[in-house]
């Protein structure tokens, strides 16, 4: 063979295999979404044990061990499935608690999901001493089983009422007997109370075992939501209790549980009519419940100190804010019973506040101008706060402790990007997860001072993976809107990236109150699909409009009123800011969101038509009225005071004004942002003659992501953009 053949075939044969490697390198959704190629390595943090020096994780799903915080090695196995019976097929561990003395262990199994928050499973008892396994209770599964702090008790919710277990008969006995579905629920909470307020857990035990404080719902006067479920000859319907803007609430009553007496006593909250109780907490003190009062407009914050034998109230805190006052976990009470923490934007920012038990405030601890993020608590022993805040720029944030004596604050974490610590009982230790926008997270204990003890997981092979398949890093960038705004943004380039070239635009918007996209941290799904669409040849872009957070709360709060305004502005500048730029095809800019995204997304498509091309709405909002009252109200008030803020900037009223491509998404069991917005969207643009595509994806709820759902949606999203960019 000629010596020229020979590296004729050796360059083919070259070619060839680069050429091949590039192709097995592309991203795809199939290894997204079914393969999960590209998701990270986690640890399940579990929970610290009482000493601070260990915790306890699920591992594999089948076993949950105990580790040493000063070592991170494996110490024992607290519990197996082996111990179940065969015959109940386990096939992993959904969630587990252990008692106050760490003897005794609930394992639950059968986990089913009720709304976003809430789970109900089958709960079993397993004695650590004696080896012995029993169920919480035979009939149906359980909701939010709580030991007694002395261990000799479980209180836990089923069919909407409170029962009480006792450990060492094993006797099960009601506490309530009138909770009936959508109509009483005792012991937890309401759709709307778990999805605004974050809140499910309903009964709170007393430090010393003797009551339980705990929640009643009465929603008989809430109207229903009915939603249908296809797959039967007869689709099912299903329909719960669901408080549209401008509707009527549920009365939520606050009531104590004596265990010994076995009496019942009415906490008094005042008229429970058109308000809220946020939330509810023993204060450090068996006798005294705190118990957080808000009023409809949500302007106006109050605490009230319950006794837990008359259930007579005092105000120990009053908070008025001229837009609303946002509801936290960020409140702790000291062992002396004379000092509390909490915080609050009273003063522009997100602080956190020392006050005497009788409302009198003594110091702020945290900086000014500094937004805390997150309050961890307090070592009462050297006096030591802990905190996550945005200080330095609101793409990243950090954990900070500051001594409330001397004001002395410290930076614990290092290196810009996004840290979520979850720390040891007596804030010994913590383990951090630490990740940027072009780096995946990164596990590690450390110490309270913040050094370093050991990595648990460094994301390493997924490093190398990212690197193979030719990521690129998200570039970060600010710039001024013309009413002399600074917005901050990230941007995508394709991977061969030539400025000479133009390229189609895709922006990526949520831009709710207080949320944030433009953060340096890693996005697990999106943010592979984007660097996708960047391999086949578009620019993804994200900016974080007015309303948003980690800016203080006038930048925050001004969408107050008028949601969906501010939002579009500042979208459409940002477009319009872009498409200058040399190397972006003014001619094909498209936008895309989910439910809040998808609000604004329509909006700009609307109202931004000389601008947007295309834009895809997911399980969009399509006028505030359909939605919540504790949300929607919280930002808009109700419609029959707000009449102008809900009509003028919902996109049912502006469809006329849409000329570009739009795709329509929407999950036909959607608890949340209900199918019925996408129902009323279509008909008005039906009734205005222009044309859409629409996707309705059955009995999947808000997140569409059960069985193959998810891959479907983001084929047909990628499909929607490569057609319609030309």
């Amino acid at each position: 063979m000629k010596l020229s053949k020979i590296f004729f075939n050796l360059f083919v044969f070259t070619f060839l295999a680069n050429s091949l490697l590039l192709a097995n390198n592309q991203i795809t959704l199939e290894k997204l979404w079914k393969e999960r190629k590209f998701l990270p390595g986690t640890i399940k943090l579990g929970r610290s044990m009482n000493d601070g020096l260990r915790y306890s994780q699920v591992d594999n799903g089948k076993e949950i061990n105990i580790y040493d915080y000063q070592t991170g090695d494996f110490l024992e196995t607290a519990f197996s499935v082996n111990v179940f019976p065969d015959e109940l097929e386990i096939q992993s561990i959904d969630n587990y608690h252990f008692s106050s003395d760490e003897n005794m262990l609930l394992v639950a199994i059968d986990e089913e999901q009720i709304y976003r928050r809430s789970r109900k499973a089958k709960y079993y008892l397993w004695d650590m001493e004696n080896k012995e396994l029993s169920s919480l209770e035979e009939v149906g599964k359980q909701r939010i089983p709580t030991f007694s702090p002395d261990g000799k008790y479980i209180a836990f919710v089923r069919d909407n009422n409170i029962y009480l277990y006792t450990v060492e008969t094993g006797k099960v006995q009601p506490v309530t007997k009138d909770g009936k579905r959508n109509h009483i629920i005792n012991g937890t909470t309401d759709w709307v109370y778990e999805e605004e307020f974050y809140l499910v857990q309903g009964l709170y035990w007393s430090p010393d075992s003797e009551n339980i404080a705990f929640y009643r719902f009465d929603e008989e006067r809430v109207k229903e939501f009915n939603m249908l479920m296809y797959g039967e000859l007869y689709p099912e319907e299903y329909r719960f209790k669901y408080p549209k803007a401008g509707e009527e609430n549920a009365i939520v009553t606050i009531h104590i549980y004596n265990i010994i007496s076995e009496e019942t006593i009415d906490v008094d909250v005042g008229d429970p009519d058109n308000q809220y109780i946020p939330r509810i907490m023993w204060a450090n003190n068996p006798d005294k419940l705190a118990v957080q009062r808000l009023n409809r407009h949500q302007n106006h914050l109050e605490i009230l100190l319950a006794d837990a034998y008359s259930g007579n109230t005092s105000v120990i805190y009053e908070e008025k804010n001229k837009y609303f006052i946002s509801i936290t976990d960020d409140l702790y009470f000291f062992e002396d019973g004379k000092h509390f923490l909490i915080s609050s934007e009273k003063d522009g920012y997100n602080r956190v506040y020392l006050h005497k038990i009788d409302g009198s405030q003594v110091r702020a601890l945290t900086p000014e101008s500094v937004e805390v993020s997150k309050f961890f608590g307090i070592n009462e022993s050297n006096n030591e706060a802990y905190y996550v805040a945005f200080e330095d720029h609101p793409a990243y944030n950090n954990l900070y402790s500051v001594n409330i004596k001397s004001l002395e604050t410290n930076r614990l974490t290092t290196g810009d990007g996004h840290n979520v610590p979850q720390f040891s009982k007596q804030f010994m230790y913590y383990i951090n997860q630490f990740s940027t926008a072009n780096t995946p997270p990164v596990y590690s204990i450390h110490k309270s001072d913040g050094s370093l003890i050991k990595v648990l997981e460094d994301n390493n092979q997924l490093l190398e993976l990212i690197s193979e398949y030719n990521f690129v890093d998200k570039e970060f960038f600010a710039f001024e809107t013309s009413e002399g705004v600074e917005l901050n943004a990230y941007m995508i380039k394709p991977p061969d990236f030539d400025p000479e070239l133009k390229y189609p635009m895709l922006m990526y918007v949520y831009g709710g109150p207080g949320s944030q996209t433009v953060t340096n941290r890693w996005d697990v799904f999106n943010g592979v699909w984007f660097q996708m669409l960047a391999q086949k040849g578009f620019i993804v872009v994200s900016v974080d409009n007015r309303g948003t957070g980690g800016r203080g709360e006038e930048f925050k709060k001004m969408t107050y009123l008028k949601l969906g305004k501010y939002e579009t502005i500042d979208q459409i500048e940002a477009a319009k800011h872009l498409r200058q730029k040399q190397y972006i095809d003014a001619d094909n800019i498209g936008i895309f969101g989910w439910s809040y995204g998808g609000y604004v997304s329509t909006l700009c498509l609307a109202k931004g038509a000389d601008v947007f091309s295309l834009a895809i709405a997911v399980a969009p909002v399509t006028h505030w009225k359909y939605y919540d009252t504790i949300y929607t109200e919280r930002y808009m008030r109700t419609p029959q005071e707000n009449p102008e803020g809900y009509e003028e900037y919902s996109p049912i009223n502006h469809v006329e004004k849409i000329i570009g491509d739009y795709l329509l998404v929407h999950g036909t069991a959607d608890d949340n942002v209900h199918y019925q917005h996408t129902i009323e969207m279509a008909h008005e643009l039906i009734e205005a003659d222009v044309q859409f595509e629409l996707m309705i994806y059955p009995n999947q709820n808000h997140a569409i992501f059960r069985d193959n759902a998810r891959h479907h949606l983001y084929r047909l999203m990628t499909n929607f953009l490569k057609e319609n960019s030309k």
